[in-house]
């Protein structure tokens, strides 16, 4: 028996080695374990703070690059400050009230746009009388009316608390901008202040966010370079072709790259609907419009994505999957956003996790 409970206990030992092999680890482990906890429970009121440090972060890519040149760091953080500014500003009195009017616009033409959709989908049993029938149309029209109702009422439900979401709006307008500032301001300062409660021994922890460090400014980086690029380009391209509410899909355009795989798969079907609507299956221009979308996605997954994303950590199509999935169901908006960074996070403390013999290289 004692045999038998010894060799139980030296498993035991074994397999807590593999998943914790040494102090750091544990530090490591906890620290991991505590900023999940509190970002999970705390990103409803902290938000404002968390969007601050995201885009502080962003902008401290610029600032290094300043500091590069010779340029001293309090000059670089309030011109880079400034030029945020400058894009804020683009953002809230130029952009969104363009893309909201459209958006108003295009909801006006939905009654109109689906009677033409209902007539064209009522011609199909004479069409093909073999392939379907009335019956089963005016099922799949019930039905569709029966969703176009249920959307309604939920819109008229948020619309109800708008004024909630205005109030946070303007709480967003005013305090994340001051809290970037003094992100860069004062970086120095506010690390040196949080490096006081971590543990002496944090070599495992600095290797971790290193590497992290590069692969998250990298993304993040990239990922709103290609948004501005894909906007531009499909812009002045729609704009040139005069596709109706070209500054909404533009918009749209960017954003779909926010979700990989499946945002390209979502913004397809408004393009190629304005663009038959406007000018039905026969016209030049829907012809112009279908290449010109598809010269597009091409460019971006052949040439953006490369160029920008070279130097970031490959990751499954999988992977990506269900990091979306996670952390969209987690966090939302930012959870999808974010949803490759941090499954770089969790791939690179996989690879830095120390194995069993590998205590020397921790120390």
């Amino acid at each position: 028996m004692t045999t038998h409970a010894s060799v139980n206990l030296r498993l035991f030992s074994n397999s807590f080695k593999r998943f914790i092999p040494n102090s750091q680890a544990v530090s490591l482990a906890m620290f991991l374990m505590i900023s999940f906890v509190l970002i999970y429970s705390l990103s409803n009121i902290l938000m404002p703070a968390f969007a601050s440090i995201v885009i502080a972060y962003l902008l401290e890519g610029l600032v290094a690059k300043s500091e590069h040149f010779g340029m001293p760091r309090l000059p670089a953080v309030y011109l880079v400050f400034a030029a945020f500014l400058t894009c804020l500003g683009f953002l809230l009195f130029y952009l969104m009230p363009i893309v909201s009017q459209q958006a108003i616009e295009f909801i006006q033409h939905i009654p109109e746009i689906l009677n033409r959709a209902q007539r064209g989908i009522l011609r199909l049993p004479e069409m093909y009388p073999k392939l379907i029938s009335e019956y089963k149309i005016q099922q799949i029209m019930l039905a569709i009316q029966q969703e176009l109702l249920t959307y309604g009422q939920n819109v008229l439900s948020l619309s109800a608390a708008s004024v909630v979401g205005i109030v946070s709006a303007l709480v967003y307008l005013f305090l994340v901008p001051m809290m970037v500032f003094f992100f860069l301001k004062d970086k120095t300062l506010l690390v040196n202040w949080f490096l006081q409660f971590m543990p002496k021994e944090k070599n495992l922890t600095v290797r971790v966010w290193e590497e992290v460090d590069v692969q998250m400014g990298n993304y993040v980086r990239g990922k709103f370079s290609e948004v501005f690029i894909l906007w531009a380009v499909s812009y002045i391209t729609f704009a040139a072709l005069d596709l109706n509410y070209a500054m909404l899909l533009a918009v749209l355009m960017g954003l779909q790259v926010i979700i990989p795989y499946i945002g390209a798969t979502l913004v397809t079907f408004p393009v190629i609907s304005v663009a038959y609507f406007q000018w039905g299956l026969t016209g030049d221009e829907f012809m112009y419009i279908v290449i010109a979308y598809t010269i597009i996605q091409a460019l971006d997954g052949v040439i953006l994505v490369p160029v920008l994303f070279s130097e970031v950590v490959n990751l499954h199509a999988v992977a990506i999957i269900i990091a979306i999935l996670f952390f969209g169901g987690l966090w939302g908006f930012w959870g999808v956003f974010f949803a490759i960074p941090l499954a770089t996070v969790v791939k690179a403390v996989l690879t830095a996790w120390p194995r069993i013999g590998d205590d020397h290289q921790c120390t």
